[in-house]
């Protein structure tokens, strides 16, 4: 039971530094501005359409909505089976509703994290897509690097 409460825990704090972080986005810098925080680390507001990296983004937003809300029910199936992974799940879990609250409300998703090293450059992402990329590493690396029981 206690899994239950910390994954909903955790989700809910993610949905909310989220959905601030978003919010003050959207409320103080304006498209195309960039503020440097570091070197190779800047604040930008970007209206993504699609899905990670912006890919796919005239397929519209009720699609996205399907796979997440897809996606939201195997975690809980996963949480439900399993007595391992929450945290994972619930940065998964977490990082889905914030990007779903995106798209139901606003028909797109804010991202705002800006991430270069000389002509490297990663797409702009949000707090959603951080969760939702940590909890799967952290989820294959439980699967992948978990001991295996002896066969008898």
């Amino acid at each position: 039971m206690k899994r239950f409460i910390y994954f909903f825990l955790i989700a809910f704090l993610i949905v909310i530094v989220d959905q601030i972080t978003k919010h003050l986005i959207m409320t103080y810098v304006k498209s195309f501005d960039m503020i440097e925080v570091l070197p190779f680390l800047h604040i930008v507001s970007v209206k993504n359409t699609g899905a990670a990296f912006g890919i796919l983004r005239d397929i519209g937003s009720g699609f996205f909505i399907g796979v997440s809300v897809v996606a939201m029910i195997l975690v809980i199936f996963l949480l439900v089976r399993s007595k391992e992974g929450y945290v994972s799940l619930s940065l998964i879990f977490g990082g889905a509703v914030g990007n779903l609250i995106d798209r139901i409300v606003l028909g797109y998703v804010v991202d705002f994290i800006d991430f270069s090293i000389g002509k490297f450059h990663w797409p702009a992402f949000n707090v959603a897509d951080s969760a939702l990329t940590i909890g799967i590493i952290l989820l294959l690396f439980s699967h992948v690097f978990r001991p295996r029981a002896k066969a008898e």
